[in-house]
Protein backbone atom coordinates (compact mmCIF):
# COMPACT_ATOMS: atom_id res chain seq x y z
CA UNK A 1 0.00 0.00 0.00
CA UNK A 2 1.49 3.32 -1.04
CA UNK A 3 -0.42 5.70 0.61
CA UNK A 4 0.00 6.23 4.78
CA UNK A 5 -1.67 4.35 7.11
CA UNK A 6 -4.61 6.41 8.53
CA UNK A 7 -5.06 5.64 12.14
CA UNK A 8 -8.48 3.84 13.17
CA UNK A 9 -10.13 6.99 15.20
CA UNK A 10 -14.01 7.53 15.55
CA UNK A 11 -14.86 10.95 14.73
CA UNK A 12 -15.62 12.66 17.57
CA UNK A 13 -19.12 13.80 16.90
CA UNK A 14 -19.30 9.64 16.94
CA UNK A 15 -18.28 9.73 20.31
CA UNK A 16 -20.32 12.64 21.84
CA UNK A 17 -23.69 10.41 19.78
CA UNK A 18 -23.01 7.21 21.29
CA UNK A 19 -22.46 9.02 25.15
CA UNK A 20 -25.44 10.81 24.63
CA UNK A 21 -27.76 7.78 23.43
CA UNK A 22 -26.17 6.13 26.60
CA UNK A 23 -26.09 8.47 29.26
CA UNK A 24 -29.20 10.59 27.82
CA UNK A 25 -27.80 13.73 28.64
CA UNK A 26 -25.00 15.65 26.19
CA UNK A 27 -21.77 14.36 27.78
CA UNK A 28 -19.03 15.49 26.91
CA UNK A 29 -16.14 12.81 26.06
CA UNK A 30 -12.67 12.74 28.36
CA UNK A 31 -9.37 11.52 27.45
CA UNK A 32 -10.46 7.80 28.85
CA UNK A 33 -13.29 7.48 27.06
CA UNK A 34 -11.55 8.55 23.97
CA UNK A 35 -9.41 5.94 24.42
CA UNK A 36 -11.82 3.67 24.77
CA UNK A 37 -13.69 4.69 22.07
CA UNK A 38 -10.56 4.63 20.06
CA UNK A 39 -9.57 0.91 20.84
CA UNK A 40 -12.89 -0.52 20.69
CA UNK A 41 -13.02 0.89 17.34
CA UNK A 42 -9.32 -0.10 16.30
CA UNK A 43 -10.29 -3.70 17.70
CA UNK A 44 -13.51 -3.85 15.35
CA UNK A 45 -11.63 -3.21 12.56
CA UNK A 46 -9.13 -5.58 12.92
CA UNK A 47 -12.02 -8.70 13.82
CA UNK A 48 -13.17 -7.27 10.22
CA UNK A 49 -10.15 -7.84 8.70
CA UNK A 50 -9.58 -11.45 10.04
CA UNK A 51 -12.66 -12.59 9.68
CA UNK A 52 -12.50 -10.63 5.77
CA UNK A 53 -8.52 -12.70 5.40
CA UNK A 54 -10.24 -16.07 6.69
CA UNK A 55 -12.36 -16.15 3.77
CA UNK A 56 -9.96 -15.18 1.41
CA UNK A 57 -7.65 -17.92 2.90
CA UNK A 58 -10.19 -20.38 2.94
CA UNK A 59 -11.05 -19.31 -1.16
CA UNK A 60 -7.27 -20.70 -1.61
CA UNK A 61 -5.06 -17.72 -1.65
CA UNK A 62 -3.09 -17.15 1.29
CA UNK A 63 -0.25 -15.03 -0.36
CA UNK A 64 -3.21 -12.64 -1.01
CA UNK A 65 -4.14 -13.04 2.75
CA UNK A 66 -0.92 -11.99 3.73
CA UNK A 67 -0.13 -9.41 1.80
CA UNK A 68 -3.45 -7.42 2.51
CA UNK A 69 -2.67 -7.95 6.17
CA UNK A 70 0.66 -6.61 5.91
CA UNK A 71 -0.53 -4.00 3.97
CA UNK A 72 -3.59 -2.80 6.26
CA UNK A 73 -1.94 -3.62 9.70
CA UNK A 74 2.07 -3.09 8.85
CA UNK A 75 4.56 -3.36 12.07
CA UNK A 76 5.18 -0.24 13.62
CA UNK A 77 9.25 0.33 12.78
CA UNK A 78 11.68 -1.18 15.04
CA UNK A 79 13.20 1.45 17.93
CA UNK A 80 16.61 1.18 15.93
CA UNK A 81 14.80 1.65 12.38
CA UNK A 82 13.44 4.65 14.00
CA UNK A 83 16.28 6.12 15.72
CA UNK A 84 18.34 5.67 12.20
CA UNK A 85 15.12 7.65 10.54
CA UNK A 86 15.89 10.65 13.40
CA UNK A 87 19.29 10.77 12.65
CA UNK A 88 19.21 10.71 9.15
CA UNK A 89 21.72 13.71 7.19
CA UNK A 90 20.52 17.11 6.96
CA UNK A 91 18.41 16.56 9.33
CA UNK A 92 18.38 20.15 10.81
CA UNK A 93 16.06 20.73 13.51
CA UNK A 94 16.26 20.21 17.18
CA UNK A 95 14.90 16.80 18.50
CA UNK A 96 11.85 16.99 20.64
CA UNK A 97 11.64 15.08 24.07
CA UNK A 98 10.03 11.89 22.43
CA UNK A 99 12.85 11.50 19.45
CA UNK A 100 15.21 11.83 21.94
CA UNK A 101 13.30 9.07 23.99
CA UNK A 102 13.56 6.79 21.07
CA UNK A 103 16.99 7.18 20.27
CA UNK A 104 17.89 6.41 23.92
CA UNK A 105 15.64 2.87 24.32
CA UNK A 106 17.50 2.15 20.82
CA UNK A 107 20.67 2.78 22.24
CA UNK A 108 19.99 1.17 24.96
CA UNK A 109 18.84 -2.22 23.26
CA UNK A 110 22.73 -2.21 21.66
CA UNK A 111 25.14 -4.81 22.97
CA UNK A 112 28.27 -2.81 24.59
CA UNK A 113 31.24 -3.25 22.76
Amino acid sequence: MTKEQRPIIPPLELIQQWLTEFYGTNTVPGEATLNIATRAAQWGADEELETTLAEVFFLGDSALADRVRAARRPKPPSLKEQALALLEPGETRLLNREQQDIIRRALEKLPDE
